[in-house]
Parts: structure tokens; C-alpha cells; sequence
């Protein structure tokens, strides 16, 4: 990855406090909890009560934590960081990737790497890979909102568009349009919500 290619992904990534401000009330309101962040001390307390109740929470803060000091070119520990998400939580997110503001991830055993954005809504359940093709380092791009289910592969540079679903143990390597559903190996349409 050239200098310029790695400062432009560095700079993509949003500030801390917003990232995990976002993320404490998407997963609030994913564990019906919504109230717990009707201020500033309650948002910090429900922070604090997430980071010790679910260890994927806490891999999604190492993530953000992770990004922020390779911004400031800080050494080592960004890998000590990134390390420590994988035994907790069995998350491992990749240098290049890029996650917008407010996700949720349920229950950890993510795995996304390569040149992915995962965009502000998303959900992602467990045992999912969002990763490459053999020989191409261009990732996939997750829409606003969408979800993607238990052991689902999104593989390549395809994009799973806004408010889409991915069902369980689906495989995608083709583009799936917004407000659709797909299930299957390759995934293959079975719905859709005009928006």
C-alpha cells in the first residue's frame, strides 16, 4: 500500500468520540436499551456497562481505538490493540478497512479485511467475513443500514446496497441492489422492499 493510498484511508476514518458515541447508541437500541443514552453521563455509563457485559462491543472499541493511533502513526500498539480484539472477541478488522459511525456487531467472530467500508446502520451478526478474492485487495462496500446474517461471505469488490439483507450462510459475490434480500450459495434474490 503506497504512503498516499494509507493516509487517504487514515483520514477516512471518523473521530473517535463521534465513532464511539454512534456505536454506544446503535447497540443500545439494538438491545433495546434506548433509553440509556438520554445524556451525556448516561451515554458514558452505558459505554462503560457495554464494554464489560460484551466482548463484542469491546473488539468494535479496539477497532476504533486501533484506527485512531495508526492516524498518529503511534507504533506497536495499534497491534497490541488489534491483537486483543481477536482473543476477546474474535474480531478482526483490517488496517484498511473503514467503518463508518454507529454499527453493530451482535456477538463477535467478524472477520472484515482489505479495502471495505462498512457504512453507519449496519449489523452484523456472528461468524461473518466481509473479505477479498485471491489476487485483489478491493473489498466489499456495505450500505447504509444493512444486515447481514449469521455465517454470510460477502467476498470481492461488490456492494451490498442500502437496507439490504444477506441471510444466514449466504454467499455473496455480486452486487446486491438496495432494499433486497438475499439468501444462498451464490446469494440469489428472494425479496424486496420498494424503499
Amino acid at each position: 500500500m503506497t504512503s498516499e493510498v494509507r493516509k487517504s484511508i487514515l483520514r477516512s476514518h471518523p473521530s473517535l468520540f463521534r465513532a464511539l458515541s454512534a456505536d454506544v447508541r446503535v447497540t443500545l437500541d439494538y438491545r433495546g436499551e434506548a433509553s440509556g443514552y438520554a445524556t451525556r453521563l448516561r451515554t458514558l455509563g452505558s459505554f462503560v456497562r457495554l464494554l464489560w457485559v460484551t466482548d463484542a462491543f469491546f473488539g468494535q472499541v479496539c477497532y476504533r481505538v486501533k484506527a485512531r493511533l495508526q492516524r498518529f502513526h503511534v507504533p506497536l500498539l495499534p497491534r497490541i490493540i488489534h491483537h486483543l480484539a481477536m482473543r476477546t472477541a474474535q474480531i478482526c478488522i483490517g488496517d484498511p478497512v473503514v467503518i463508518e459511525p454507529g454499527i453493530y456487531i451482535a456477538h463477535g467472530q467478524v472477520v472484515i479485511d482489505g479495502f471495505s467500508r462498512v457504512s453507519s446502520g449496519v449489523v452484523l451478526f456472528p461468524w461473518v467475513t466481509i473479505g477479498l478474492r485471491a489476487g485483489d485487495f478491493a473489498g466489499p462496500t456495505i450500505g447504509e443500514g444493512a444486515q447481514i446474517g449469521t455465517g454470510a461471505k460477502i467476498i470481492g469488490p461488490v456492494t451490498v446496497g442500502a437496507h439490504s439483507s444477506v441471510g444466514a450462510n449466504a454467499v455473496v459475490v455480486s452486487d446486491v441492489a438496495p432494499h433486497t434480500t438475499v439468501v444462498g450459495i451464490p446469494a440469489k434474490v428472494v425479496g424486496s422492499d420498494p424503499a
